[in-house]
């Protein structure tokens, strides 16, 4: 079967010639590595049919979903709630206006807490940074008596922001 041929996927849809692209063309449209698609489709968040020689080929609509990937990880979202989000939206094809609308309102939550915890972590920093301690373990401004070692191993002083932006009480 020749490049331009389609596979059939696991849902019996076919891709025509011109629909179809390999995982080189999408890698290089869609501005990243082969292995970075093979563990996007590891992950379920893409998908691709096979041709009779086992190549993968993609829909033209896997570049959105790559666009969208690509940006949620520059914006710090992670992968497993990229995830959660494109099980909601159609497998092939382009998503609608209102699949992105839903898509956006799911992350909006997420961006507000992290863009509070950075501006916490940039508060506090200022601060540490200016005493001249260098050391957070025995830092009498932001952490004393080492207090944070208490909560468990690596970074503890930023714990208690909840999804919301808000902090926990303690």
């Amino acid at each position: 079967m020749s490049e331009s041929q389609a596979g059939k996927d696991d849902g019996g849809a076919t891709l025509r010639g011109a629909e179809a692209m390999s995982v080189g063309q999408v890698a290089e449209r869609g501005g990243v590595s082969v292995s970075a698609l093979h563990f996007y489709e590891r992950q379920g968040l893409i998908f691709s049919t096979r041709t009779a020689g086992n190549q993968r080929r993609y829909t033209r609509s896997v570049l959105r979903r790559v666009a969208v990937i690509r940006a949620a990880q520059r914006a710090g979202i992670p992968l497993s709630l990229v995830s959660t989000v494109f099980a909601e939206l159609p497998r092939d094809g382009v998503p609608t206006q209102a699949d992105w609308q839903r898509l956006s309102e799911h992350w909006q939550v997420e961006l507000d807490a992290r863009i509070s915890a950075l501006q916490k972590l940039r508060g506090s920093l200022g601060g540490c940074i200016g005493c001249g301690c260098l050391s957070l373990a025995e830092c009498g401004f932001v952490n004393p008596g080492d207090l944070h070692s208490r909560k468990g191993p690596g970074a503890r002083a930023f714990d208690g922001i909840k999804r919301d932006g808000t902090e926990q009480a303690r």
